[in-house]
């Protein structure tokens, strides 16, 4: 989706007054946490994927095999 599609939520939120600081930061640790668990449930399910799919994708083993092998909080 494109960024004029949400322009009157962005509105909306723009118009709110900022967060008190500990909702802020425990806003950004439950952001920064299912980052981490997306990233971490990716690569997993990219380790296990069958040659033809990787090709069909664009990689190549190795290359799978390298991303997979990241930590989860190496973006």
């Amino acid at each position: 989706m494109t960024r004029a599609a949400h322009a009157p939520q962005l509105a909306y939120l723009g118009a709110q007054s900022p967060l008190p600081l500990l909702s802020a930061v425990a806003l950004r640790a439950a952001v920064a946490l299912a980052r981490w668990s997306e990233l971490s449930r990716t690569r997993k399910a990219l380790k296990q994927l069958d040659e033809h799919i990787l090709r069909d994708v664009g990689l190549e083993r190795h290359a799978a095999y390298t991303e997979a092998r990241r930590k989860f909080w190496q973006g």
